[in-house]
């Protein structure tokens, strides 16, 4: 199987970029837990401009993520795995699953509490974490695996920008809902009549998160609308959204990413911390990363197969897919990022949530990378070409 150029160094900073997140969260509950606690944690609370310092990498540099996993997405359903229905079923499909069972477990446990709202938080799959876990095995990782765990990481992504979008909006304002919408309908106009030049998308994604900010619905899904009006064209390297796609790579995967890591896991824990995890909250995360992945993964994935509407790659076995179905239960960064949404307003539960979400996301790397270590043997030989 050929994986074009950008995929090859969209893969190969992701998976830098995943061991940079193991070492930023060591490094944050480290001086989180230590006796520079209070000067740590009032960093990430430094008010600039009326905000905290995590809120705004909350709900300014994360659109920039989910700009960038907007590009990606767009990049697939234009020439990647997603560009034709059949090989977009089996990673659609499995991601599908991935979502619906962990929420599915978790609503079964806690269905009619008070924390019911974090039905989102076990459904999101962490791209950077995944791929940097599977790169350890090295070149006997089949080239298909990968694109599949990419492809269904990144719909995983989407499927949680929409549970953000209608599930975590508790009041709209129209009024800006309805500026951001003329802002997206103008830079769409602008793709049309093929302006290609950088800064009327700036301008415009700029103003357009900021009336996404004031509407109610989370300013991050700016992000994803703007990649969708930058134009893609024949998605070559002379193309505007080739060029952005390629220059946020490494930003988003070693400086934004990073950051989010850092404000998001400065957790003080204390002696009676594993107490939380005896909740029902804590034990339907656990349970939806850990178990309902692999499980809504796999099964939704076999659901495509015996119907017809996908089929798994010659290189690709059901062995490779339990892996990535495994590795799929690493939430971290859209995981913490619902907690955030779904607990707002009581930092107990974020902190409890968030120790939940380590927890299961370190039981699923290992878990993962154990099952892909025996099931994958000898080296194969991945092609790489230059076209996009």
């Amino acid at each position: 199987m050929q994986v074009t150029k950008l995929f090859h160094d969209f893969f190969e900073s992701e998976k830098a970029g995943g061991l940079v997140l193991v070492a930023c969260t060591i490094v944050s509950l480290i001086l989180a837990n230590t006796a520079w606690q209070n000067e740590y944690l009032h960093l990430w609370h430094m008010q600039i401009a009326g905000n905290s310092f995590a809120h705004w990498i909350d709900d300014g540099l994360m659109a920039i993520f989910f700009l960038l996993v907007g590009l990606e997405l767009e990049r697939e359903v234009y020439q990647g795995e997603l560009s034709s229905l059949k090989n977009a079923a089996l990673p659609a499909l499995g991601a599908l699953g991935g979502m619906l069972v962990p929420a599915g477990i978790f609503l079964l446990l806690n269905y009619g509490t008070a924390t019911q709202a974090g039905a989102g938080i076990p459904m999101a799959t962490d791209i950077a974490f995944a791929i940097g876990v599977l790169s350890l095995l090295g070149n006997r990782v089949p080239a298909s695996l990968k694109v599949f765990l990419t492809a269904l990481a990144v719909i995983d992504d989407l499927g949680a920008i929409l549970v953000i979008a209608v599930f975590y909006t508790d009041t709209i304002h129209f009024a800006w809902l309805a500026a951001a919408g003329g802002i997206f309908i103008a830079l769409l106009i602008f793709n049309r009549l093929k302006i290609h030049h950088f800064l009327p998308y700036l301008i415009g994604g700029v103003a357009l998160w900021y009336c996404m900010l004031h509407s109610g619905v989370h300013a991050t899904i700016a992000g994803v609308l703007l990649a969708f009006a930058i134009p893609f064209g024949d998605g070559s390297e002379k193309t505007l959204s080739y060029k952005l796609q390629h220059l946020l790579h490494k930003p988003v995967a070693f400086i934004i990413l990073p950051l989010f890591a850092l404000a998001n896991t400065s957790i003080a824990i204390d002696s009676s911390w594993n107490e939380s995890l005896t909740h029902i909250n804590s034990i339907g995360i656990i349970a939806g990363l850990v178990l309902g992945k692999p499980i809504g993964i796999l099964l939704f994935s076999f659901i495509a197969v015996k119907t017809g509407l996908g089929s798994l790659p010659n290189d690709l076995r059901w062995k490779h897919l339990t892996g990535a179905g495994l590795l799929g239960g690493i939430g971290f960064t859209m995981s913490i990022f619902i907690t955030l949404l779904a607990f707002s307003s009581n930092n107990e539960l974020i902190a409890a949530s968030k120790i939940a979400i380590l927890l299961a996301s370190v039981i699923a790397a290992i878990a993962g990378f154990l099952w892909l270590n025996k099931a994958i043997t000898k080296p194969v030989k991945n092609e790489t070409t230059a076209t996009s």
